[in-house]
């Protein structure tokens, strides 16, 4: 990370381990099981694009291209014939919800209501050119309950800044699985857990690290070189001036009070063992 990270990028280490729920507890799962879905990948999968209506593979695969193609294609379309994309969506936010209310700290109703607020309007504010998870996931029904309410902001949130870092990986040249190379040649996330989460083989994973090492972006030991730090740093700046809509929308004092209510969330998350550090979904340490 970078030692002065900008306030988007603050912004989104506070708030994505609220989202991050979803994926490391055992109601969504569980949900996922009992309306039939074989697999917590599948669950996955199915989970992130319900929104969409019932998306393929190859559409699926190329809204998450950090994945290996067949790693969808074993849950997409699979999925909706166990279950129409409105019923694991419905299932989904119900499991969240009460994964949610199970795992926040004590903290007054009203400072949550708060937060919810601040994050609805930095929703409210972002603009979905080119970014399907992001618009879709925003036309998703509001929910009654606080707990929900900030899971839903934080996703809508969290797949608008994840569509812009598409386009910023697009736009740096890198496709999917030389994009997550470079992400473990930070040191931040290990090869073991990038790979065996996004699902390339051993074989896919060396032809990629030959052509990065081609362009001089990696060494031979797979450390980023000179040029393949400056392009990874120009690709997660680029993210944060994509996801610069819900900043000029709360202004630098609403970022700051939705980071300071935020944060203690999201560290309360990760202490008490809920969000694992570090994660194959790649929740940072708030």
């Amino acid at each position: 990370m970078d030692p002065s990270p900008t306030l988007a990028r603050r912004f989104w280490e506070a708030i994505e381990p609220i989202h991050a729920v979803a994926y490391f507890t055992p109601e969504p799962a569980e949900a996922s099981k009992a309306i039939g879905l074989p697999g917590w990948w599948t669950g996955y999968f199915a989970g992130r694009v319900a929104p969409l209506g019932p998306v393929d593979a190859v559409t699926a695969a190329a809204l998450m291209f950090p994945f290996a193609p067949r790693k969808v294609a074993y849950a997409l379309p699979e999925a909706w014939a166990y279950a129409s994309p409105d019923k694991v969506l419905h299932t989904r936010l119900g499991a969240v919800r009460a994964a949610v209310r199970r795992v926040l700290p004590t903290m007054g109703r009203g400072v949550l209501e708060h937060l919810a607020e601040l994050l609805e309007s930095a929703v409210a504010g972002c603009g979905h050119e080119a970014r399907p998870l992001a618009a879709a996931w925003s036309r998703v029904p509001r929910p009654a309950d606080v707990a929900g309410r900030l899971w839903l902001a934080t996703t809508v949130l969290r797949e608008h800044r994840g569509d812009g870092h598409s386009i910023a990986v697009v736009h740096s040249g890198l496709t999917g699985i030389e994009a997550t190379l470079t992400h473990a040649a930070t040191g931040n996330v290990s090869r073991e857990l990038l790979q065996k989460s996004r699902g390339w083989t051993d074989g896919e994973w060396e032809e990629a690290r030959r052509r990065l090492v081609a362009r001089g972006l990696l060494d031979r030991d797979s450390r980023l070189t000179k040029t393949g730090g400056a392009l990874r740093r120009e690709v997660e700046n680029a993210t944060d001036r994509l996801a610069a809509d819900p900043v000029t929308t709360l202004g630098e004092t609403g970022v700051e009070e939705a980071i300071r209510l935020a944060a203690p969330i999201s560290r309360h998350l990760v202490d008490t063992g809920v969000i694992p550090v570090p994660n194959p979904i790649g929740a940072p340490r708030p």
